[in-house]
């Protein structure tokens, strides 16, 4: 299977993923956006060197990773990388701040090792909560939820538009890499020399599509924003999951356990 078969498989397990029946699943994508904001929120404001509250808030994933039914390792898998990028922002920090504010024994660490593993701990957590959001609502109801909260209608369409192009310039993608394969049975790989050709074909084959699709949506109605149906509409049993994970989080935040 090469590598265009795949990015469309990661895609479809995602949109299955979103189509689940767990609780949190249930929930109104516009709760679901505001809980993960709050999260982030929440989390990015603890100092660089409370390591130790920032730790309670690693509770927040795991249980929500279980109400959904989402497989953690498959996270860590879809989220391997990216993960690498978070680890190497903060690894400049033990270089400039050397200054020695803990003892572990006779070992003393310095505040640049501690505000790294903060700061990388904090990037983990924001990952995690972003792909939950993701992996338990449908790119349609994440677009609702950003229109609910008045987000221009010309970025909610741009991100919709965008998602379900990339499906069909992966199936572009797939055609011609098998006519190529086809056209040079053995052959490893696209030759160097038909890089040029390949691309200019792929791009010329695209904007065909993405015309092709503009001009349907125009003769269904189609003038400037996209109508959605099916909206899940927040209910009492949303509401009342928001506040109490909002109460919980400012709890966590500003009591020390």
């Amino acid at each position: 299977m090469n590598k265009t078969e795949q990015a469309r498989l990661i895609i479809g397990r995602l949109s299955e993923q979103a189509e689940g029946n767990s609780i949190v699943h249930r929930i109104s994508p516009l709760c679901k956006l505001f809980i993960t904001i709050v999260f982030i929120g929440v989390t990015t404001s603890y100092g660089k060197y409370d390591l130790s509250g920032l730790f309670v808030m690693i509770l927040f994933p795991v249980i929500w990773y279980q109400f959904a039914e989402v497989s953690f390792s498959e996270c860590l898998y879809r989220l391997r990388y990216v993960m690498p990028l978070v680890v190497i922002m903060g690894l400049a920090n033990p270089f400039f701040d050397k200054e020695i504010v803990l003892y572990v024994g006779r070992v003393g660490i310095s505040g640049g090792v501690i505000s790294m593993l903060v700061l990388i701990l904090k990037g983990l957590l924001c990952l995690f909560m972003s792909y939950l959001l993701v992996a338990t609502s449908s790119i349609e109801e994440m677009c609702i939820a950003m229109r609910r909260i008045h987000i221009p209608a010309f970025f909610t369409t741009l991100i919709l538009l965008t998602f379900r192009f990339v499906t069909l310039f992966l199936e572009e993608l797939s055609v011609m890499t098998e006519a190529y394969q086809l056209r040079a049975p053995g052959q490893k790989g696209i030759q160097f020399g038909a890089w040029g050709s390949f691309l200019g074909q792929l791009i010329l084959r695209s904007v065909d599509r993405a015309q092709a699709l503009y001009e349907s949506m125009v003769l269904r109605g189609y003038s400037g924003e996209i109508s959605y149906y099916g909206y899940k509409k927040y209910s009492k049993w949303s509401v009342l999951i928001t506040v109490l994970n909002l109460c919980l989080v400012v709890l966590v935040r500003y009591v020390r356990f």
